[in-house]
């Protein structure tokens, strides 16, 4: 059967005697309830009921159906024709509920008892013969054959007893005189009056009957009815009155005088108290509170006597009618409680019974709820099923207080609720749950290894180990390492921390998986990115890529031609910085100049001007510090010096040096002497310079000897200086070709000067980009680079057309001939100028 079915089957009959030992087997239950022994304990039957769970109880190992406790027929229903007690199998997985009648059968287990052990009745003498005499009978527990079916009295001459059959069908004995009585003969007869029952074997009870013979009162009091029926509601007031009997006596005088009482009887004791009669009057009042559902009927026997002695009973029977004066009763027998979030719609969570100890309408019962929440009910008889109505979840809800108000039928009706607490039980059914998908951090580099650098959360609605999440990185290999020696992850927490310090020009940026994962079964998961930028700190002093730092101490020495006109391009000190950003914003400076009216340097590019132009009386060498300082905090820089010579050619160097005072030679006419012994050994050394360079270019050019030659003439330059960026634009505003023409027709060197005010966007051409690369190609970082520096200014000065005329000569040629003619004369030239 499916779940959220229920079968309510017909009833099942057992019958039974009473007074059945403890232990005693009835039937077996479950094979006539059509139910799985081995599934009875999984199936939790049981027996549901107010009255019957303390006589009955099931073994759930075998199914059979025993005897809990005695049972006694009289105690459960008097005389009551049928007696039988009702209980509810119920069973679940799915929901059944059988109901099950048991007929207790009566047993001859009570013999009959007169209430009273003597028994006295005044006759007068002159009684006729034939009169009776009515006389209380006995008692008997038992019903049917098994109550007291004769009367027999004990032998004498002048009474017989016989059976008066009322209207309800009980008997009561009658004593009937067959022969007259002589007083003075015999005033007084005792007699055995006998009850018998019909049970087997029979049992009897006795009594003495006292007769006494009295003078005359020939009359007895007569009833007008031997039983008389009243119907009182229970809920009638105290010292109402039930009934007016009237009993009548054809006597005169003291033998007319009739009083009224109740007889002693067994089955009187239950209502005394309730009930009181008056003696002259026959009046039967309430003196208490009437309760349906503790008795619903009342048996008063009532004697007339009067005062001559002689009596007459009657029955009054008493039927109580119900009020609605109870409130339905509800109780839960069955309750599943937490509910798992994940039940489906029609699940049973409760079984709840109801009552109301009242009758007809006032017993029959509505249950309803009273929130809006997700359940329903289901009347199954006195029962009610609450079951799911839709899906719920824990994490909207985490439990509902239900109140099952249940209402009688009756006028006015009657209330009474239940309130129930249902707590939603958590699965996992959400994975964890990041605020966003994707996260940014931004970590300064040269941090502290193990230091936090960022947190991440995400929630879990669930609960329990259902809620607790852990963290891990999925990301597991970035470029040649892995992830875990850079960064580490708190399981719990969510905290990064870095294993290492980072380095911006290293690694610039970080991707990283993150998986947070819950701790249910199956576990679920969910990720996120986290990008790490790594913020540049200004731990990087610019580098000066021109003039080249290997040349040591040595200054940079440039050829000024004298004509310069003012804003000529004299140089460009070029540099660059690791660092990104305004970390490498680069700005130029003067730190030291000779005279810093000739010359000027642009903050922005790093180019040399011209101020304004020369004069004979100006000096020929001067000294400029070009300090390169970035834009960090605090701002780091570097420092080349350049030397500038102010001629036109070579010839004019020397004797301009020793004409030109310097701020040496105020200080110490040593110095003089120094720097003219140097000019005339340059001197030398560029005549003979000039020699070999004739020499040289008379002679064929192997190029087995050039190749030897060139291999090593220049130090290696910084490959960052001709490397592009990814729009196309290189790092530096200008690229430089390093080569130097020769002039054989003049036997000296040609220099490449500009023409005018060359743009910066004409200092290299796109056709010759090439030229410059194989000079380049071709460096050495053992030869001097005095000659390179200063033809390589020259040499970029040059417009398109102008390096065209030196295209028939090799740029192979170019770059190693001429080095080699400027290494031995600048050699010279700068011992004199030290």
């Amino acid at each position: 059967m499916d779940e959220g079915k229920v079968s309510i089957s017909g009833r099942i009959h057992y019958s039974i005697v009473e007074e059945m030992r403890k232990d005693s087997v009835i039937a077996n239950i479950a094979d006539d309830l059509g139910l799985d022994i081995k599934q009875l304990s999984s199936r939790k039957l049981r027996i549901v009921s107010r009255a019957s769970e303390k006589y009955f109880y099931v073994n759930l190992n075998n199914g059979n159906l025993y005897i809990k406790d005695r049972i006694d027929r009289e105690t459960l229903c008097g005389t009551e024709a049928s007696c039988f007690l009702t209980f509810d199998a119920v069973v679940e997985n799915p929901l059944n509920i059988f109901k099950i009648k048991v007929d207790i059968q009566d047993i001859n287990d009570n013999s009959p008892q007169f209430y009273h052990d003597k028994i006295t009745l005044d006759i007068t003498e002159f009684t006729l013969a034939g009169a009776r005499f009515a006389l209380q009978g006995a008692e008997d527990p038992d019903i049917g054959s098994n109550s007291v079916q004769t009367y027999k009295l004990s032998d004498n001459e002048y009474f017989t007893v016989t059976e008066n059959i009322r209207t309800d069908g009980s008997k009561s004995p009658e004593l009937v005189l067959e022969k007259t009585l002589d007083r003075e003969t015999q005033n007084i007869h005792e007699l055995i009056l006998t009850a018998l029952d019909g049970g087997n074997p029979i049992s009897s009870g006795t009594t003495l009957l006292n007769i006494i013979v009295t003078d005359v009162n020939d009359n007895a009091p007569v009833f007008t009815q031997d039983m008389y029926k009243v119907s009182l509601k229970e809920n009638i007031p105290v010292n109402s009155t039930v009934i007016r009997l009237d009993a009548t006596d054809s006597d005169e005088g003291v033998n007319a005088q009739i009083t009224y009482s109740f007889i002693k009887t067994s089955g009187n004791l239950h209502y005394r108290g309730i009930f009181s009669i008056l003696p002259n009057t026959g009046e039967i009042r309430i003196n208490g509170n009437l309760d349906f559902e503790l008795t619903k009927n009342y048996e008063l026997s009532v004697q007339a006597k009067d005062g001559g002695g002689l009596v007459a009973h009657c029955k009054v029977l008493v039927e109580v009618i119900d009020e609605n004066d109870n409130a339905p009763e509800i109780s839960i027998t069955s309750l599943s409680s937490p509910i798992l979030e994940d039940s489906a719609p029609g699940t049973m969570i409760a079984l709840i019974e109801v009552h109301d100890q009242d009758s007809g309408d006032n017993a029959d019962v509505d249950c309803q709820i009273l929130e809006d929440v997700p359940f329903n009910l289901l009347s199954l008889d006195n029962y009610y099923k609450l079951v799911l109505r839709n899906p719920v979840d824990k994490e909207k809800t985490s439990s509902y207080n239900v109140t099952i108000v249940a209402t009688d039928r009756g006028s006015p009706p009657l209330s009474r609720k239940l309130k129930l607490k249902l707590d939603i039980s958590d699965v996992n059914d959400n994975p964890p749950i990041f605020v966003k998908s994707s996260y940014v951090a931004y970590v300064p580099e040269n941090n502290v290894p193990g230091a936090s650098i960022f947190s991440i959360h995400a929630s879990d609605p669930d609960t329990g180990d259902n809620g607790k999440i852990i963290y891990s990185i999925s990301s597991t290999i970035t470029e040649n390492l892995s992830m875990s020696s850079y960064l580490s992850i708190n399981i719990e927490t969510g905290v990064f921390y870095a294993q290492r310090s980072f380095d911006y020009e290293q690694n610039k940026e970080f991707t990283i998986e993150i998986t947070a994962t819950d701790n249910g079964t199956p576990s679920l998961s969910s990720n996120a990115t986290l990008i790490i930028h790594i913020v540049d700190q200004n731990d990087n002093a610019p580098k000066i890529l021109y003039p080249s730092p290997d040349i040591g101490e040595s200054a940079v020495f440039e050829m000024v031609p004298f004509a310069s006109e003012p804003g000529s391009l004299i140089t460009k000190v070029v540099a660059v910085d690791a660092d990104s950003g305004h970390n490498s914003w680069l700005s130029y400076h003067f730190l030291q100049v000779s005279d810093p009216n000739h010359f000027v340097i642009s903050e922005q590019t790093g180019e040399i001007r011209t101020l304004r132009g020369f004069q004979e009386k100006d000096m020929v060498n001067y000294k400029i510090v070009v300090m390169v300082k970035d834009n960090g905090n605090p701002s780091l820089s570097a420092t080349t010096t350049l030397s500038l010579i102010i001629a036109d050619d070579f010839q004019q160097v020397v004797p301009k040096l020793n004409n030109q005072p310097t701020e040496e030679e105020t200080q110490n006419n040593l110095q003089l002497y120094l720097v003219v012994a140097l000019g005339l050994i340059s001197l030398l050394f560029i005549i003979t310079v000039m020699v070999v360079i004739i020499s040289k270019c008379k002679q064929p050019k192997p190029s087995a000897a050039f190749s030897s030659l060139t291999t090593n003439l220049y130090p290696p330059i910084d490959p960052r200086t001709f490397s592009m960026y990814s729009d196309g634009s290189s790092p530096f505003p200008y690229s430089y070709n390093v080569c130097v023409a020769l002039d054989s027709a003049k036997g000296d060197f040609t220099y490449m000067n500009p023409n005018g005010n060359v743009p910066v966007e004409n200092l290299m051409d796109a056709d010759n980009a090439e030229q410059g690369s194989e000079c380049i190609k071709e460096a050495s970082p053992n030869s001097e680079q005095l000659d390179f520096n200063f033809s390589l200014n020259k040499f970029n000065a040059m417009n398109y057309e102008e390096r065209q005329e030196i295209t028939p000569v090799s740029t192979s040629e170019i770059c190693t001939e001429g080095h080699e003619l400027y290494t031995t004369a600048f050699a010279k030239l700068d011992l004199e100028l030290a």
